[in-house]
């Protein structure tokens, strides 16, 4: 296995953890924003990306552009070159009815992930116990067998 700087463990070894790979959760997220903001340009779209992304892996600009050329090619977004401002040419990106209804399938599939993925969290924090998998709660009073301070003398020795 190739190595890698793993998104977790911030180190570069052959990690198995696969977390990178969320990023091809960038179509729904591109189809949100383009719902959400209107037509727009893909560096617009990939200022924002970062935070409504499903992961907190980063996600790559060459990405972005990918995501937006198949869109475009499967009649979800359509694009044209915006000409009239001043500097070079951008293109403009506009989500179709297609696009929107694309958009509305990714949120039942993502509904049903989410339900899943609680599931698998509750499971794993089930084994054992969750001794292993879970941080101890902090106490909020004092320890159990533990005699009260005095209020009459906060200095006093516990």
């Amino acid at each position: 296995m190739p190595s890698r700087v793993c998104v977790r463990h911030e180190r570069d070894y052959p990690c198995t953890c696969a977390m990178g790979n969320l990023s091809r959760f960038v179509e729904p997220v591109v189809l949100l924003l383009l719902s959400k903001k209107g037509p727009s340009y893909g560096y617009d779209l990939s200022g924002e990306l970062q935070q409504h992304a499903l992961t907190d892996a980063e996600i790559e600009r060459a990405a972005l552009y990918r995501v937006l050329r198949q869109l475009e090619m499967n009649g979800n977004v359509t694009s044209e070159w915006d000409v009239e401002q001043g500097g070079p040419a951008r293109r403009v990106y506009k989500l179709t009815r297609s696009g929107r209804e694309h958009l509305d399938e990714w949120a039942t599939v993502l509904g049903h992930m989410s339900h899943s993925m609680a599931r698998f969290v509750r499971d794993v924090r089930g084994l054992d116990g969750g001794r292993a998998s879970r941080p101890k709660p902090r106490s909020r009073g004092r320890a159990r067998g533990a005699r009260p301070r005095s209020h009459a003398n906060p200095t006093a020795p516990k």
